[in-house]
């Protein structure tokens, strides 16, 4: 049995990456202690590219095969 386990984690850090990117990119009416620095934004464009070079590799071992 192959499976590989990339694929299951890349669509899921790609999927949590997209919604936090998404959610960082809505304004907010009241500021929080960090209001120079968006961490929905930054950490979610961190979790995304994890999540495409997981799906990348996975694409690319089943090329492989």
């Amino acid at each position: 049995m192959n499976f590989d386990l990339r694929l299951p984690l890349g669509l899921i850090f790609t999927l949590f990456g997209a919604m936090l990117v998404i959610y960082g990119l809505i304004p907010h009416a009241e500021p929080g202690p960090t209001a120079d620095l968006n961490i929905n934004l930054s950490w979610g464009i961190v979790v995304l590219l994890f999540g495409l070079w997981m799906l990348m590799l996975a694409v690319r071992a089943r090329k492989r095969r």
